[in-house]
């Protein structure tokens, strides 16, 4: 047996059974590929247990699949994620409860496994309490994502989010001020007052933080540039934000 092969068999349930019995046994699952047009006996029942426990899974084309495994699918592969997922809503009451001042990292369509593990990996450093991702369009989490966070993947908390409007709107309304980078704001990061109970918003790699979300924060930042280029790589970003708010807490 060959390293992809093991990695495989760490990674990833294939089979329309195995991947339901898999989820009912409390299996986190990353994402589940589903093949257009399946219509097996167990399909209703895949389908009634992924909405169950809101895991995200996409309709691809039977020869996606086949690049992923060439073995009896079924129709069907599922990833495992390999942390346990948490619920915002749990988690944030805990840290008011032991005296803290939030600090939580929301990202919105982060889909580069590279940057969403250095974003983890400075996270950690930092001090923030919980990561909020989507349940879709986010960085697959596998053994690349472990790799570029350094291990810190498993040390602050995930918290997916099926509806991350209505997570902003929890936020705001335990307290939080949420803020957005968007390089096209007047505002300079550096002026907010960071010492209050804070989430920022980190938008996708090419189109930045959606328009909804950026009319749901509180405020709207930008990192002054001094060069020609406009705006940073948000894994950059983000650890030029986190170490602000790091430093106006200490100071």
């Amino acid at each position: 047996m060959n390293k992809a092969d093991t990695r495989d068999k760490q990674e990833m349930i294939y089979g329309t059974r195995p991947v339901i019995e898999a989820i009912k046994a409390g299996k986190e699952i990353d994402k589940v590929l589903i093949q257009k047009g399946l219509r097996s006996d167990n399909f209703t029942e895949l389908m009634e247990i992924l909405k169950q426990v809101d895991a995200p899974y996409q309709f691809v084309p039977q020869e996606k699949l086949y690049r992923v495994t060439r073995k009896n699918h079924q129709g069907v592969i599922a990833f495992i994620a390999p942390i346990t997922f948490y619920n915002i809503e749990d988690v944030l009451p805990v840290v008011f409860e032991e005296g803290r001042v939030p600090f939580v990292i929301l990202m919105d369509r982060i889909t580069d496994v590279r940057n969403f593990g250095a974003i983890l990996r400075t996270a950690e450093g930092a001090g923030v309490d919980a990561v909020v991702i989507p349940s879709r369009n986010s960085a697959q989490l596998n053994s690349g994502t472990v790799k570029s966070s350094a291990g810190a993947i498993f040390k602050v908390p995930i918290c997916r989010s099926s509806n991350l409007k209505q997570t902003i709107e929890f936020l705001k309304n335990s307290g939080l001020l949420v803020i957005s980078a968007t390089e096209k704001s007047e505002k300079d990061f550096f002026t907010a007052d960071l010492k209050v109970p804070v989430t920022l918003v980190l938008g996708s790699e090419d189109e930045g933080v959606s328009a909804e979300y950026l009319k749901l924060s509180d405020t709207l930042v930008r990192i002054p540039m001094m060069g020609e280029i406009e705006s940073l790589n948000v894994s950059v970003a983000a650890g030029v934000m986190m170490f602000e708010v790091v430093r106006q807490r200490l100071s």
